[in-house]
């Protein structure tokens, strides 16, 4: 049967997922609002943080992900939960790299050919946190089972997205969705096929709508 990947995302109404956790999480590209997420932070957040983690699982990273996670976590005490559920779990790192990854129970893949093996094997679910690089990829690969959003009631204008270059189109199921008391909503989603176009024009297009179009395709628009 294999594994199924999960993907467990903080994410903020535009859609980004950069440093939701302190100022110097990831202040690359300029970004100003790191700890975005930490006054925002609520039961129902904390609840669904609690069983996207529950055990068993294995992590799935990027190798940026896997160094913020590396730099902090294996240096928390370890009555800390979610530090001692981290050493606990495999480490599996999505990297072309190869650097030593000195984390305990850390494991390289080298593509993602080795991360579809891997998901065929028995063992754990896989769970994503952060790594805002894999998504696009997974998604073209039909590789993502499950995503987990946990959207925070602000937007940011600018940042690394859950959704970025190369992501192609694709449709979700809604498995579950709750509010959060303070606004957060937190959604289920599963992978549903592709994307289909259609129309809501129930007539010919007029002539202003056809020359509104030949302007468009003309850059004139």
């Amino acid at each position: 049967m294999g594994r199924r990947i999960i993907g467990g995302a903080f994410i903020s109404l535009d859609g980004v997922i950069q440093a939701p956790g302190g100022p110097e999480e990831d202040t690359t590209g300029g970004f100003a609002y790191g700890g975005w997420l930490a006054n925002l932070f609520e039961e129902a957040v904390a609840n669904q943080v609690d069983t996207l983690l529950s055990m068993p699982f294995d992590l799935l990273l990027g190798r940026r992900t896997y160094d913020i996670f590396a730099g902090h976590w294996p240096h928390q005490p370890q009555d800390d939960p979610i530090a001692a559920m981290f050493a606990q779990a495999r480490k599996y790192v999505l990297t072309g790299s190869d650097r030593q990854l000195e984390w305990q129970g850390s494991h390289r893949l080298v593509d993602l050919d080795a991360l579809a093996a891997l998901k065929r094997q028995e063992g754990p679910d896989l769970v994503i946190q952060g790594s805002s690089t894999l998504y696009p990829q997974l998604l073209e690969r039909k590789l993502l089972d499950r995503l987990v959003l946990m959207t925070a009631p602000v937007t940011l204008g600018a940042g690394k997205r859950l959704f970025g270059d190369g992501t192609p189109a694709r449709t979700f199921r809604l498995i579950e969705q709750r509010i959060g008391a303070n606004g957060s909503v937190l959604s289920t989603y599963e992978p549903n096929g592709a994307l289909e176009t259609g129309t809501f024009a129930s007539q010919e297009p007029s002539e202003p709508e056809m020359e509104r179009r030949r302007k468009m395709q003309e850059g004139t628009w």
